[in-house]
C-alpha cells in the first residue's frame, strides 16, 4: 500500500531541541533522545468514514513529533497502517449495500488527498492489515505455542496473564478496563475464556466474511491489536521511540499491543513512550463514527476552506488537550492565517531569528503548538505596527511556519 505525497520541509538555521513529551505509561513528561534514526508507530484509519477533525487532531499532533525530531537533524522512521478489514468496516459496507474492498479503497484514498492538503509528512512504510496477514499468522502460532495464548471453539485469544507488565501503559483496574473492552471491539461477556479482558488474536472464519489461510490457524481474520504489532516489529523492532495515536487507543490497543510484543519477545517495553492525543468534540459530545457527528476534512475542502486554515484551527489546542469544534474555532483560523501571510509579504519586517528560537522552545515543551501560535502572532502584530528593517526576515518566518508547523504561507 502506498502512502502520500511528502511536502518539502525547508531547512532551517541552526538546530532544534529534543523533544520533552507525555507518556502515558509514565504519566510524566519525558525527554526523548533517540538515534540518527528516530522510530515512531502511529496506528491508522479503519477506512469507513474518513477523515474528520479527530483524525486530523491525532496525525497533527504527530505530524509535529516528526517536525522537531527533522529539525534536530536526525531522520524519521514513521510507519502507519490501515486496518482495511475489521468488523465496522464491513458492518458499514453490509449497511451501504458496497463491496467491503471497495470502500476501503475509496477512503484510504480520501484520507491521502486530506493528508496531502494538510501537508502532513508520509510514513515510510504504509501497512494495510490485509497485506500484513502473512506476517501475522506466525505470531500468533507463536503465542499459542508458547502457552500465551489458546483456543475457543476455533478463534484464538491472547492470555493478558502471559505478560507480568500487562496494565502499564493504561493504570487502569480491572472493572474500568473491562467497561472499555466492551465499549472497544473486545468481548469480555464470551464464556469460556480464561480472563474477560484477553484478546482474539485470530478470528476463525465466519459465514458471508472474508477470511485468509492461517496455516495451523485455520481460516479465518486477525484481530485489532495483533495487526500493528505484527506490522510494528517487522519495520521497527522493539524499543522504538513514540506508540501514538488518540487517547482512545490507550486501552484497549495499545495495552493489548504493547503485551502482544512484550510475551512475543521477552523484552521490554515495547515503546519508550506512549502519547496519546484528545478528543475532538461537536455539540457536546466526542467526534465520533458511531454517533455520526462528523465534521470532514474532505467537505470543508469542498467549501472553499483552505487547508492551512484547517492547520492552524488544530494547532490552536494543545494535542493532549479535549476540545470542541465550533464555526468560531475556523474562524479564528482563517484570520489568523490571513494576517501571518499579510505580514510575510512585506519586503522586511522585525528580525525573525528570537521567533524561530521561541517556536523551537513551545514544540519541544510537550508540543505546545498554542504558545507557537502565539509567538508568531506577536511578531506579526510588531510587523503590522511598525515593520522592521530586516530584509529577510518575512522568509525566515515562512520557512520556520512551514518547517516546524506544517503551514505554508
Amino acid at each position: 500500500m502506498h502512502a502520500w505525497p511528502a511536502s518539502e520541509v525547508p531547512a532551517l538555521p541552526g538546530q532544534g531541541r529534543d523533544l520533552r513529551i507525555h507518556d502515558t505509561a509514565t504519566g510524566d513528561l519525558v525527554t526523548l533522545a533517540p538515534g540518527p534514526v528516530a522510530r515512531i508507530y502511529v496506528c491508522g484509519i479503519t477506512p469507513y468514514d474518513a477523515t474528520h477533525m479527530g483524525h486530523a487532531a491525532t496525525y497533527n499532533a504527530f505530524d509535529l513529533v516528526q517536525r522537531v525530531w527533522l529539525d534536530t537533524k536526525r531522520q524519521v522512521h514513521y510507519v502507519q497502517n490501515v486496518t482495511d478489514v475489521d468488523d465496522p468496516l464491513l458492518e458499514r459496507a453490509v449497511r451501504d449495500d458496497v463491496d467491503w474492498t471497495a470502500l476501503a479503497e475509496k477512503e484510504t484514498a480520501l484520507f491521502r488527498e486530506d493528508m496531502t492538503a494538510l501537508r502532513m509528512l508520509p510514513p515510510r512504510h504504509y501497512i494495510g492489515a490485509v497485506e500484513a496477514i502473512p506476517g501475522i499468522v506466525p505470531l500468533v502460532e507463536r503465542l499459542r505455542d508458547a502457552g500465551a495464548a489458546y483456543e475457543l471453539e476455533g478463534d484464538t485469544y491472547f492470555s493478558v496473564e502471559a505478560d507480568p507488565h500487562f496494565g502499564g501503559v493504561s493504570h487502569l483496574d480491572a472493572a474500568a478496563m473491562r467497561l472499555l473492552s466492551a465499549e472497544r471491539g473486545g468481548d469480555p461477556d464470551r464464556p469460556g475464556k480464561k480472563n474477560p479482558l484477553d484478546p482474539m488474536l485470530w478470528m476463525a472464519a465466519r459465514e458471508g466474511e472474508p477470511s485468509w489461510d492461517g496455516a495451523s490457524l485455520g481460516r479465518g481474520r486477525p484481530g485489532w491489536h495483533i495487526e500493528c504489532v505484527a506490522i510494528a516489529l517487522d519495520h521497527l523492532g522493539m524499543g522504538f521511540d513514540v506508540q501514538g495515536g488518540g487517547s482512545d487507543l490507550a486501552f484497549p490497543h495499545h495495552e493489548m499491543g504493547a503485551s502482544h510484543a512484550q510475551a512475543l519477545t521477552g523484552e521490554f517495553p515495547m515503546a519508550k513512550a506512549y502519547v496519546h492525543a484528545g478528543m475532538v468534540g461537536l455539540d457536546g459530545e466526542k467526534m465520533s463514527k458511531s454517533k455520526g457527528n462528523l465534521v470532514f476534512v474532505s467537505a470543508l475542502r469542498r467549501e472553499g476552506v483552505d487547508p492551512a486554515a484547517i492547520r492552524l484551527a488544530l494547532l490552536a489546542h494543545h494535542y493532549r488537550s479535549d476540545w470542541e469544534w465550533t464555526d468560531q474555532v475556523l474562524r479564528d483560523a482563517v484570520a489568523r492565517l490571513e494576517r501571518w501571510r499579510a505580514a510575510v509579504s512585506r519586503p522586511d519586517g522585525p528580525p525573525a531569528e528570537a521567533l524561530v528560537d521561541e517556536i523551537r522552545e513551545a514544540l519541544a515543551n510537550d508540543l505546545d503548538s498554542p504558545a507557537a501560535l502565539d509567538a508568531v502572532d506577536r511578531w506579526a502584530a510588531l510587523q503590522q505596527e511598525s515593520g522592521g528593517t530586516d530584509e529577510g526576515a518575512p522568509g525566515v518566518v515562512s520557512r520556520a511556519v512551514d518547517a516546524l508547523m506544517g503551514v505554508a504561507l
